[in-house]
């Protein structure tokens, strides 16, 4: 990303805004580039990165259209569905295990004792 300006951290001047801020705003950046990032010195690593974007040229947000509802649910239900039982587990299954804690850990050796 050369030639970006570069500000420090809280320093951004008015008109522009990060994807979180444009979101809060109802906004999008609507396909503009980076604009502009912000840098965060840290200690002892790099320092934290936040891209830019002009307010001016965001767009609105999409509006949530019933065919999209439906594929983000059958999305989310398919992050709750255990693969080794089928069973909708009541939340996202953790990429960590793959399987729902009952699956992963059927003798209950998950909290230290034999069930």
């Amino acid at each position: 990303m050369g030639g970006l300006p570069v500000y420090r951290w809280r320093l951004a001047p008015d008109g522009y805004a990060t994807r979180r801020q444009l979101r809060a705003l109802g906004l999008r950046p609507g396909g503009q580039d980076v604009s502009a990032q912000l840098e965060r010195p840290r200690r002892r690593r790099g320092p934290l990165v936040a891209y830019l974007y002009r307010i001016d040229r965001a767009l609105p947000v999409r509006p949530m259209t019933p065919a999209r509802r439906a594929a983000l649910a059958k999305a989310n239900a398919a992050r709750r569905t255990c693969p080794g039982c089928r069973r909708d587990a009541g939340y996202v299954i953790p990429a960590s295990l793959g399987t729902c804690v009952p699956c992963a850990h059927p003798q209950g050796e998950a909290h230290g004792f034999a069930a």
